[in-house]
């Protein structure tokens, strides 16, 4: 199957990714939501030049789907049958259990005509975060939330100890609830 992937460029969407293509399927494009006032994507602030080398090491089309948080539902749509249009049958997120996460990206595939995936629904957040760390991705966390953690996270490579740490703090090991935004650099 082809698919299109909602491509933060974070930990999440890159196993998800990686267990789609695992499977035998073939993504047609990276879909990235960014912020063009602000000069990088939303939610994991990636900017331009760094979302055109992940795509080119990737060797995925990028499809930057720029938007303001008021046109934010109605510009996805519109990258979403633009990947249709690529041939995509099927766009895939990350998400792992937040229910009114899976409705919208369900609403946006509806209105686009394509089927949602959710690879990593209803999984373990430890295991996952495990699971990503064990297949060998390099994700580096590029935001944090002071509130929750401090800045020496920034800049780490998650690894296992890490996660014991985020844990320790009480936040989500997964960052869930924005505790962290990472970038996958490898």
């Amino acid at each position: 199957m082809k698919f299109a992937m909602l491509y933060s460029c974070g930990k999440d969407s890159a196993l998800a990714l990686h267990r789609m293509i695992q499977a035998g399927h073939t993504p047609v494009c990276l879909i990235v939501t960014y912020n063009e006032e602000a000069g990088r994507s939303w939610f994991h602030g990636v900017t331009a030049d760094l979302l055109d080398a992940v795509a080119a090491s990737a060797a995925i089309p990028v499809l930057r789907c720029v938007c303001t948080g008021e046109n934010y539902h109605t510009e996805v749509e519109r990258c979403l049958t633009e990947a249709k249009a690529m041939g995509a049958e099927a766009a895939v997120f990350g998400d792992i259990d937040i229910a009114d996460h899976l409705a919208w990206n369900r609403e946006r595939c509806n209105q686009a005509g394509l089927r949602c995936i959710t690879p990593l629904w209803g999984e373990g957040r430890e295991a996952l975060v495990h699971e990503t760390i064990d297949a060998g991705f390099r994700a580096v966390i590029k935001c944090v939330d002071l509130a929750r953690l401090d800045e020496s996270f920034l800049g780490e490579v998650l690894t296992r100890g890490l996660a014991a740490r985020i844990a320790a703090t009480g936040s989500d090991v997964c960052g869930e609830n924005g505790e962290y935004h990472t970038i996958v650099l490898d």
